[in-house]
């Protein structure tokens, strides 16, 4: 990789992968302290027990998209590293985006299985 290139993208990588763990842990911390201060104030009826529960269903499988996008974009680039190219070749890229469309439609396909 090229130095210059590195020098830019790795202070890049590193501060947007700790701003998404900042962002990501205070949005759970803060979701839980609204959910908590709802029920102790008794605001908890089944309106808002219905909400709780939507919003628990909408995320029910994001573990298993995320891990699956990633576990293919990983084994996208373990194949990469065997497979010789150019640098101007746009092999790398169309392999990457290749796997994780493939690892996303199998999730895609899984839910709705799971669904139906």
């Amino acid at each position: 990789m090229d130095k210059n290139l590195m020098e830019v993208l790795m202070p890049l990588a590193i501060f947007s992968g700790l701003g998404g763990s900042v962002y990501f842990f205070t949005k759970a911390l803060t979701e839980y302290i609204l959910k908590k201060k709802m029920i102790e104030k008794g605001y908890v009826n089944e309106d808002t027990q219905a909400i709780f529960k939507r919003h628990a269903d909408e995320n029910k499988y994001s573990a298993l998209k995320w891990g699956l996008i990633i576990l293919f974009g990983g084994l996208a680039l373990i194949i990469m590293e065997f497979i010789p190219t150019s640098p101007e070749s746009p092999l790398p890229y169309g392999l990457l985006a290749f796997s994780v469309s493939l690892g996303f439609l199998i999730y895609y396909f899984m839910v709705k299985k799971e669904q139906s």
